[in-house]
């Protein structure tokens, strides 16, 4: 189920919609930048995504009055530190990228301009759960840079071997990782540093850990679509279905999965790279199916992970926010562009944010890995850009409470707590943390 890479965490393309008047800690100065800027400018652009310097020296390339000067960042969380100490010293770049989870921290924080007025015309572009994950109370802050189809990626010699068939739903997945089990087969792994599955999970159960209520925050861990997710998890952890193996050793966990030790995964397109670099004996023999159901209930699939939930972000300490609102919108829809950072040998290997990704599926998934489940693999991938939720909201606390939801995950895993203890525990941890922020909150 661990739709991550062998990062700490995952990042999601995700709506937030949400009002911010009197529910976070207070803000610095309301300047709106120099959006009418006139002349050649040079824009400050910081990113880490593979591709992303080729885009830049095409775009310069194409406009004469606008250039971007490109500063690789080591990783996300680099980025974090780094953004943190420019708005401080009053020096942030114009454009950044960075995740849907930290949009509302950084709105909270008076960093990020409202972009609005000069890309809402461009909205129909995208796809609507990826256009959804860099607003705010209906305010728009960054531009998608890829999207998140979701899905299962199976190997259909084990599936075959023993009469089973891809998982439609959880019961299903829960069923066929009980005749597994007698083989010596996990159908999935559960990496203790990991807490991923539960969120993604739970997300997909309708659950809203953060939300408003009134003028205030509202928290809550515990309700039906949590629930519901804690009890497939318990589930499997309670029957010993999950491999334990950590992303710390992220090569022994892909070779666990090329010697059919572990039989599924939840993933998206980006990560099959991962699994091609790392394979020697089960190419050809995996296949793709729809995300699995939750027994009578429609499909639909999490919002994004990690690369997937990738925005291009406008700073409020930019003096030209106009052109550095055009330049993120162009470099998410120029068709070289895109092509550059779709491709896993160019750019990131993720699905484009945009409404019609139908022509990028073929270069993002892999013929090497599926074989002649290749054809079947695109469909599967289309149809699930259309079942993402887009109404996850992510709470102004959400790196600190993801640290703290991490710890107690390890303990789930090893079996030394339920779900439901650990679920009890961050809806006391995240309330009493908000409220020490000066962040009002019920729950």
């Amino acid at each position: 189920m661990n739709s991550t890479s062998p990062r700490r965490r995952l990042t999601r393309a995700i709506a937030v919609g949400i009002a911010l008047t009197g529910l976070l800690s207070a803000c610095g100065g309301s300047g709106s930048g120099d959006a009418s800027s006139a002349g050649p400018v040079t824009l400050q652009f910081w990113g880490w995504a593979n591709g992303q310097e080729a885009v830049v020296k095409a775009f310069n390339a194409a406009h004469k009055d606008v250039q971007l000067k490109y500063t690789k960042v080591t990783d996300q969380l680099t980025m974090q530190k780094q953004l943190t100490n420019a708005v401080k010293a009053g020096n942030a770049p114009c454009l950044l990228q960075n995740t849907a989870e930290y949009v509302t921290s950084w709105v909270s924080q008076d960093a990020l301009a409202d972009i609005s007025q000069y890309v809402d015309a461009g909205k129909d572009k995208f796809n609507a759960g990826s256009w959804a994950a860099g607003q705010v109370q209906g305010k728009i802050y960054g531009i998608p840079t890829a999207s998140a189809p979701a899905f299962t990626i199976y190997r259909t010699d084990v599936f075959k071997k023993y009469g089973l068939k891809a998982p439609a739903t959880w019961d299903d997945f829960i069923a066929a990782g009980k005749v597994l089990k007698k083989h010596g087969v996990h159908i999935t792994n559960y990496a203790g540093e990991d807490p991923s599955t539960l969120e993604v999970l739970s997300m997909q159960a309708g659950a809203h850990w953060y939300a408003i209520d009134g003028k205030s925050w509202k928290v809550d861990f515990q309700d039906e679509g949590s629930l519901k997710a804690a009890k497939v998890i318990q589930t499997i952890i309670d029957n010993d279905l999950n491999s334990k193996l950590s992303f710390a050793d992220y090569a022994a966990v892909q070779r666990n999965y090329d010697v059919g030790g572990t039989v599924t995964r939840q993933i998206s397109t980006w990560q099959m790279s991962g699994m091609v670099q790392n394979f020697t004996k089960s190419f050809g023999d995996w296949a793709l199916s729809p995300w699995p159901t939750f027994t009578g209930e429609a499909a639909k699939t999490p919002a994004g992970t990690n690369q997937s939930g990738n925005l291009t972000l406008v700073t409020k300490q930019c003096k030209s926010q106009k052109q550095a609102a055009e330049a993120a919108l162009w470099m998410s829809t120029d068709t070289g562009a895109v092509k550059t950072m779709a491709s896993p040998e160019t750019g990131s290997g993720v699905m484009p944010a945009l409404a019609d990704s139908s022509s990028y599926v073929d270069a993002a998934i892999s013929q090497k890995l599926l074989g002649d489940n290749y054809g079947p693999a695109k469909q599967v991938v289309t149809d699930s850009l259309g079942t993402i939720t887009t109404d996850w909201t992510f709470g102004p606390d959400w790196t600190a409470m993801f640290t703290e939801l991490q710890s107690g995950w390890g303990k789930v895993v090893a079996k030394q707590q339920t779900v439901a203890q650990l679920l009890a525990h961050m809806q006391e941890w995240t309330v009493n943390d908000l409220k020490s922020r000066g962040i009002s909150v019920t729950g």
